[in-house]
């Protein structure tokens, strides 16, 4: 496969709530042709060195990469992204950790709630050790979605979430977005916006979002996504500019599903250029201690 120019810096392994393992996805990445790829793994950064090492063997860039819920106000579940950043930060470990142990409790819940559903529908639960080993780290609804299809209890992942999995939700812990730029910052990474378009914000509305996170700290906005179409990302990117934040842009890939979103194109229309990754060393620079520079 010939190296093209582009990179997809938003991707999900197993190691959150995606169904592929941080060496299908480099699998995946290096068919595509692309230059480089971040994992943004939901609090979780452990995939990072797995995806590093089948990497390497290829020549395909891993720049490390998470994916962090936030809440501001009376935004809820705003993400942003923290990219280039010492995967050994202990601050940045210790967040993690915490904030991981409450995902692994907040979905075993959730299937506690399905379960019981099911047996008030006559069918029989589902084993919590089955849907554990379906995830290479910690457990996502995806994990549990995918036992409800295996089961025959949904037609497909989608039906799953319909009928049992937003029914039977349990709210997530976010991190104040100040803390978490200031998490990011200080392992020496870069703090990006995530999706702009799942905000539901308008423009107006968005750059005064964006100017009280820049406030924060805020470094980056996630331009290229699969939320918009072109005339949206010619947009953004106007926004990012004018606003002095670095451009970057992700898939947002979860799992393989027929007409849903791919690896380095979206749901097709995405090119994020390499000079996404160019940027974001850049802006990272200024965080990093001389140690890590």
């Amino acid at each position: 496969m010939i190296m093209s120019n582009y990179v997809d810096l938003h991707i999900h392994s197993t190691f959150s709530d995606g169904t592929l393992t941080p060496t299908e996805i480099v699998q995946q990445a290096s068919r595509h042709g692309l230059r480089a790829i971040a994992l943004a793994d939901h609090d979780n950064i452990d995939g990072i060195p797995e995806a590093t090492h089948a990497a390497q063997k290829i020549g395909l860039e891993v720049l490390t990469g998470v994916e962090l819920s936030v809440v501001w106000q009376s935004y809820q579940d705003i993400h942003l992204l923290g990219y280039d950043f010492d995967p050994d930060n202990p601050g940045l470990n210790q967040a993690l950790v915490e904030s991981r142990t409450f995902r692994v409790k907040r979905n075993r819940l959730i299937l506690e709630k399905i379960n019981q559903k099911l047996i008030g529908q006559g069918r029989s639960p589902l084993a919590k050790e089955h849907v554990e080993s379906s995830a290479g780290g910690t457990i996502g609804r995806p994990h549990i979605g995918q036992a409800l299809v295996a089961a025959g209890y949904a037609k497909d992942l989608e039906r799953a979430f319909d009928e049992y999995l937003v029914p039977c939700n349990v709210p997530k812990r976010y991190f104040p977005i100040d803390e978490a730029i200031s998490l990011v910052h200080a392992a020496g990474g870069c703090a990006v916006l995530a999706h702009p378009p799942f905000i539901k914000a308008s423009d107006s509305v968005l750059e005064e979002l964006l100017s009280a996170f820049i406030g924060f700290g805020l470094d980056g906005l996630e331009v290229y996504n699969t939320g918009t179409d072109n005339q949206g990302i010619d947009q953004y990117i106007t926004i990012a500019r004018q606003m002095d934040l670095v451009v970057t842009g992700g898939s947002d890939f979860h799992q393989p599903v027929d007409g849903g979103v791919k690896i380095g194109v979206g749901r097709g229309n995405l090119k994020i250029p390499y000079q996404c990754v160019e940027e974001i060393r850049s802006s990272a620079l200024r965080y990093k201690t001389p140690s890590r520079k």
